[in-house]
């Protein structure tokens, strides 16, 4: 007999720049992120969601859709970023330099 329990629980998270979903939810044991995400409606209460293209993760670690599921796991839909962290920084650092400069 397994210890595995039939059920789990976990949260299906995802913020936009005017909402955040945070979504409870209990699937069965085994159930993938790709599942979950369907089952959960968060792509009707956000039709912009685009898992096929956009990141996944679970807790800030990046996972791909076939990852299992384990309780509590906190699955993260990641939006797309609009500026490169690198150039931005850069940019900020040319800044500053030119500022100290005048």
């Amino acid at each position: 007999m397994s210890n595995a329990p039939a059920v789990i629980h976990i949260q299906i998270c995802y913020a936009r720049e005017d909402k955040q979903f945070l979504l409870d939810q209990t699937v069965p044991s085994g159930t993938t992120i790709q599942q979950a995400i369907q089952g959960s409606g968060i792509i009707q209460l956000a039709p912009e969601i685009d898992v096929s293209v956009w990141r996944v993760g679970i807790y800030s670690k990046l996972k791909t859709l076939d990852t299992v599921l384990h309780e509590h796991d906190r699955v993260e839909i990641y939006r797309p970023l609009i500026a490169d962290p690198k150039d931005s920084r850069r940019k900020r650092a040319e800044s500053r330099d030119v500022k100290k400069k005048a």
